[in-house]
């Protein structure tokens, strides 16, 4: 009789779930972010996670007073969402959606904050996922999702569905090294800034979408 007939239905399973979290944890969050591109190279955009400069210029327009829901698409090992659940404040929640099951289960196993929400699925269902988390509406959309390289059809239906999962007043934050974007974001949003971060591999252009 083979040995593997001894091992009790699901321990199998749970073994290799194990040894794929002991990997991970060797990794360290720059080792799973290289796994997850590599991976999906379409969907991350990126091979490197952006700079603290570009955390910072990112997110100093946020009025954070005056947020109690943040969301964020493609968070990939969470490179924003320390600083954003720092800024954030205890009544505040943060909601991260990402399509790529390892960076969900990274950020589940790596951030504890009670405040904070990883969701498997897509950004353009974000109207649904707000909802189902007790929101009407977000204060703030965060994204670095690829917009030039997302298949046909992605990238409207996520412009659209920000524009009407925000508030009046709210703002889509998006980052790229492409200004595709905002041929997006100009369908929906009226009132669009612009800057540019140097300090960043690869240097990468910034937008803020305001939901007059």
């Amino acid at each position: 009789m083979p040995a593997t007939d001894f091992i009790r239905p699901g321990l199998g399973q749970r073994i290799k779930r194990r040894i794929k979290r002991r990997i991970r944890r060797s990794l360290g969050p720059w080792g799973v972010f290289l796994q997850g591109f590599i991976a999906h190279p379409v969907m991350v955009g990126s091979i490197i996670p952006s700079s603290r400069f570009t955390i910072a210029k990112m997110l100093g327009p946020v009025q954070w007073d005056r947020c109690q829901l943040f969301v964020e698409y493609g968070p990939g090992v969470g490179t924003f969402c320390r600083p954003v659940l720092e800024r954030l404040g205890r009544d505040g929640r943060l909601i991260v959606i990402d399509t790529n099951p390892l960076y969900i289960d990274y950020l589940r196993a790596t951030i504890t904050d009670s405040r904070f929400s990883p969701v498997l699925g897509s950004a353009a269902d974000v109207a649904e996922i707000v909802r189902a988390h007790g929101h009407d509406h977000a204060d703030y959309v965060l994204s670095g999702l690829p917009f030039s390289t997302l298949p046909d059809g992605i990238g409207a239906a996520i412009a659209a569905a920000t524009h009407r999962v925000l508030r009046p007043g709210g703002g889509f934050l998006v980052y790229q090294f492409s200004a595709r974007a905002r041929d997006f974001m100009a369908q929906h949003f009226k009132r669009i800034d612009a800057g540019f971060e140097w300090l960043n591999v690869l240097p990468c252009t910034l937008f803020w979408g305001w939901k007059d």
